[in-house]
């Protein structure tokens, strides 16, 4: 695993452990929910620079890094998705994959049949955002390895933690008299920028290698580095 030291809450840091190779992260404790949001657009760019690269499937056992107790498969619910990891049962923390990660995050919805139709329009195969298997779209818009729908990252929700990152990063908003002109300004642009990116003719052929979560992911990375 590679490590990422990332910004907490309170002025603390985290140190987060991901597996590129089977995409995903060990978060010690509650680590994951002490994330700012500065810190959760760090993993965004981790997850969106490997979305294309070849994954490997994690085994069906899995033991804790830090106590080698087996790891106990926990299923979950934020809001009204669903999302799993497996823990370790001394709670030494947990691993989730990347697809998961953004589950729980609620960063991520079911395409609609529009948006699946459109999708089929353009592409024949895509790879399962989930665990990486084609999906033919010609046979149906679930994944028959892992049974996942087909699902993308949710543009919305993502504009919104990109939003609160700005405003947390203003250092002088409590002086600066052009502070609201200057965050509506900033709205707009993050809109404008996102609606680019959805209509991408990029995102198709993105879509198809790194899944339909992973295009957008990949889109995000490549705007927020511009910035």
């Amino acid at each position: 695993m590679t490590e990422h030291v990332l910004d907490a809450h309170m002025g603390t840091a985290v140190t987060i452990d991901a597996c590129i190779a089977c995409q995903a992260f060990w978060f010690d404790g509650r680590e994951s929910l002490r994330l700012t949001p500065a810190s959760t657009l760090r993993l965004f760019r981790v997850i969106g620079e490997q979305a294309a690269a070849a994954r490997r499937p994690l085994a069906t056992s899995s033991r804790c890094p830090r106590c080698a107790a087996g790891l106990i498969v926990t299923r979950d619910m934020q809001r009204n998705t669903r999302f799993e990891y497996r823990r370790c049962p001394k709670q030494h923390g947990r691993l989730i994959t990347f697809f998961d990660f953004l589950r729980e995050k609620n960063f991520i919805k079911p395409l609609s049949a529009a948006q699946v139709a459109d999708l089929r329009a353009h592409v024949q195969t895509v790879n399962c955002s989930n665990c990486g298997a084609p999906i033919d779209l010609a046979r149906g818009s679930a994944c028959d390895h892992c049974r996942s729908p087909l699902s993308m990252l949710d543009l919305k929700q993502a504009e919104a933690v990109v939003s609160q990152l700005r405003e947390a990063d203003r250092q002088d908003a409590a002086i600066d008299p052009a502070v609201a002109l200057n965050r509506e300004r900033a709205r707009r642009e993050v809109e404008r920028s996102f609606a680019q990116f959805e209509r991408s003719p990029s995102w198709y052929s993105d879509a198809s290698a790194a899944g339909t979560v992973g295009a957008g992911l990949m889109a995000l990375g490549r705007w927020l580095s511009g910035k």
